[in-house]
């Protein structure tokens, strides 16, 4: 039985999202934040000495960092599905989105969130910030313009994996003029693979107005 070490509000929530579409039995080992700090509690450090969410337990395996997550579930549990075919174009885009979400695209969203608390004197750094942000929130955008999914006409990992950068920008207010971003945002949360995890995952704030 595979264990996901679930921290609430978190880029975990996606792994859930993964397994429940992927249809694997799992177990959800939840962790709550600091109600001051918002950080994880330092029970998370017996399992992932970083302190930090995701991490799986798949037998005597463990696995962290939410990228290489989708990776080893797809790979090791998948049977074929939600990936392209490792011979094909395809599935190079894929690897290109899997790499992109948290390699370029969350950088611009979490200097926003950090440097926002900095109240006046953050805002000389805003610009920048914001410059960067419609630079990926602009591509992916376009990237989405033509297609329900970012790779292919179907779901894939590359979809799971980069929904957290668009559900962050929805809670920074990022995303009233990036319409391609915003609907398949509300696509992907209304999959019923996609409720079935938030039943398990508790309480999430990066939710969209359906």
């Amino acid at each position: 039985m595979i264990i996901v070490h679930h921290l609430a509000d978190s880029r975990s929530q996606r792994i859930l999202w993964l397994l429940e579409e992927l249809g694997v039995g799992y177990e959800v080992k939840r962790y709550e934040r600091d109600p001051q700090t918002r950080l994880a509690p330092p029970e998370l450090k017996a399992i992932n000495p970083l302190g930090k969410s995701p991490v799986i337990q798949d037998g005597a395996r463990t696995v962290i960092e939410s990228g290489a997550i989708v990776d080893y579930l797809i790979r090791r549990h998948g049977a074929g599905q939600l990936q392209p075919d490792p011979a094909s174009e395809a599935y190079d885009e894929y690897v290109q989105w899997l790499q992109f979400a948290e390699g370029s695209a969350m950088l611009p969203l979490l200097l926003n969130l950090y440097v926002g608390r900095l109240g006046e004197a953050g805002a000389p750094l805003h610009p920048r910030i914001n410059s960067e942000l419609a630079n990926f929130l602009g591509y992916l955008d376009n990237a989405l313009s033509e297609r329900d999914y970012l790779v292919g006409t179907e779901l894939s990992g590359a979809d799971v994996q980069m929904s957290f950068v668009a559900e962050l920008a929805g809670v920074q207010g990022k995303l009233a003029q990036y319409p391609h971003l915003t609907a398949w945002l509300k696509r992907l949360q209304a999959r019923p693979a996609y409720q079935a995890a938030l039943a398990k995952g508790g309480d999430y704030s990066f939710l969209i107005p359906a």
